[in-house]
């Protein structure tokens, strides 16, 4: 690394301006949040989290346990058991628009706690905090959509169905989109009814803090509580405790397993969005323009730390080379830098823990003689030598089978695979155990239609990727995981219902 003047003075700027926005946005409340107050973890524990562009020390913030956990689903069922049981939908609507004005109003102070927390390049930070409150909007309009049904019977009777909710749902969140998770999980459990106790990814704990800052003087005591913690301390807790009736996690589906088996002791209802290995498939007739801007949004947008990142390319030979040699182009020409700065597009990833995972896959296909055509380690770049930061890599001649391809990597690595044969390309788009997204490029609608419904994949995209309008369902095939999100549905989700058969004898 080269350590000239220059590069010494960009790298104290990247510095400066991080403690200044650190001082600024990160909140002076970094208590659990139990019971409408901000209050000590049970045993004093704290742990730090770090910024992963320079790994200064952002906070120090409690770390929960079992102990917290329990005090949380107290509160949350006595809430649930009190006024809040009792709010009907205009109460509810209320509320969420409220926590909707509530992001709007600090959406730029949201923006930079997640650049600095995450990583990711401020501007998607600021798509975040704008896509937040939309889907807090979203469900403050569909609240009224949990609607029953008359059944029609014979005899003198009344048959009717009621929608309820479940209670205390436990919700676990990750650290790829630290704000927008805690909005996809907590509008429809609040529009539903019920209560809710979140823990975030020990990883990115701020954002929900702030919110729960933010919108304390309208959300009602014990609706929603916070624990932040370490999965086996905090997490385990709540995923096994008796008084949580439904449980909703995104994350890994190696952690998703273990959550739906401790739901499986009690018989809890749960939704899971876990892990996915997405491919997109490039057709011959392909505008390669349009081709080169979805894969790399597919790919490299959260610095690849996305569950839906499309990482598995699958090319028409015919156009084989003339789209490598644009995607390398444009891989080459992504700004790696400051995700303060907006002009860059891709930032650091999440923990220098991410980084090594993602390395070693890479060196794992080196080893077994794939080529690196592009990236493939870190950006040599004094300025950045103190961040978790990895070049966007471009991977071809691997095989399918590999351990690189079949597992989710979670960062800027696309593997590229050429395909004539249409019946066997979508073979090997299937030969994964995921099953949550996938793209496809073709200037024939009807083609393009075809290869999205030969695809074993929840959400999949033509000529584009990574676009999520509130009311499209989210959810994965296979391992990829169980329910959908974002949608009408995911409010039936958050709600059981109720027969009732009335008699009129």
């Amino acid at each position: 690394m080269t350590t000239d003047p220059e590069t010494e003075n960009r790298r104290e700027a990247i510095e400066r301006r991080h403690e200044e926005a650190a001082a600024e946005v990160v909140p002076e409340e970094l208590g659990l949040y139990i019971d409408g107050e901000f209050v000590d973890s049970g045993s004093g524990d704290t742990f730090e989290t770090r910024d992963p562009t320079t790994g200064a020390v952002l906070a120090e913030v409690p770390a929960g346990d079992g102990a917290d956990i329990d005090r949380a689903v107290a509160a949350a069922s006595d809430a649930f058991e009190g006024e809040w049981g009792d709010a009907g939908p205009t109460e509810r609507q209320r509320l969420l628009e409220s926590i909707a004005e509530a992001i709007e109003s600090e959406r730029g102070a949201f923006a930079r706690l997640d650049s600095l927390d995450n990583g990711k390049p401020i501007r998607e930070s600021k798509a975040d905090a704008y896509l937040a409150a939309e889907h807090f909007r979203y469900f403050a309009g569909v609240v009224r959509a949990a609607e029953g049904e008359t059944v029609p019977t014979d005899g003198p009777r009344q048959v009717l169905t009621v929608r309820e909710p479940y209670g205390v749902v436990g919700q676990i969140i990750p650290w790829n989109f630290p704000l927008l998770m805690c909005a996809w999980k907590l509008a429809p459990a609040l529009a539903a009814g019920n209560t809710v106790v979140l823990k975030p990814a020990e990883q990115t704990p701020l954002s929900a803090l702030k919110l729960m800052a933010d919108i304390d003087d309208v959300l009602p005591d014990g609706v929603v509580n916070v624990v932040t913690g370490f999965g086996p301390e905090a997490g385990a807790p709540l995923t096994e405790h008796p008084d949580v009736r439904k449980l909703a996690f995104t994350g890994s589906t190696a952690v998703g397993k273990q959550v739906m088996e401790a739901a499986a002791d009690r018989v809890a209802d749960v939704t899971l969005e876990l892990g996915g290995k997405s491919p997109i498939v490039v057709h011959a007739d392909a505008d390669l323009d349009q081709a080169v801007r979805t894969v790399t949004m597919a790919i490299f947008y959260n610095t690849g730390e996305c569950c839906t990142a499309g990482s598995r390319l699958f090319v028409h030979e015919s156009v084989a080379d003339d789209l490598l040699e644009r995607l390398v182009e444009a891989a080459e020409g992504l700004a790696v830098g400051d995700p303060l700065d907006g002009d860059t597009r891709l930032g650091p990833k999440v923990s220098p823990e991410q980084v090594e995972r993602t390395l070693s896959f890479v060196e794992q296909a080196r080893e077994s003689g794939a080529t690196v055509v592009t990236g493939g380690g870190r950006p040599d770049d004094g300025a950045l030598e103190g961040g978790c930061f990895v070049e966007p890599t471009l991977v071809t001649g691997i095989d399918h089978d590999h351990p690189a391809v079949q597992q989710e990597i979670f960062g800027p690595v696309l593997e590229v695979f050429e395909w004539s044969d249409y019946d066997r390309m979508i073979d090997l788009a299937n030969d994964v155990d995921y099953g949550l997204a996938a793209g496809v490029v073709t200037d024939d609608i009807s083609q393009g239609h075809q290869t999205a419904r030969d695809i074993e994949a929840g959400t999949v995209w033509v000529n584009q990727y990574n676009d999520f309008p509130d009311g499209m369902p989210f959810g994965g095939y296979k391992q990829s995981g169980i329910g959908r999100e974002r949608a009408r549905e995911t409010l039936e989700a958050y709600t059981q219902a109720k027969s009732i058969d009335i008699s009129l004898r």
